[in-house]
């Protein structure tokens, strides 16, 4: 997973302009689960994106450069 950029393949820097705008955030994080095939992670960050899971994946993104992964199954 070295290699993987998230949010549908973007560069590092427009990933995380799009994290910290939380509504691009929410529906970014929710379409590249479902998009990944991960439905239960993508049902979660559907209903649960748009608190904590935001903080987190903010976070993640500017320090890890990935996003914030719920289920890694």
């Amino acid at each position: 997973m070295a290699g993987k950029k998230d949010y549908f393949g973007l560069g590092y820097l427009v990933s995380v302009i799009l994290a910290i705008i939380p509504v691009t955030s929410w529906i970014f994080g929710v379409a590249t689960r479902f998009n990944e095939g991960k439905i239960v992670a993508g049902l979660l960050r559907l209903f649960l994106g748009w608190n904590i899971i935001y903080i987190l994946d903010l976070i993640c993104m500017i320090f890890s450069k990935k996003i914030f992964r719920i289920l890694s199954i």
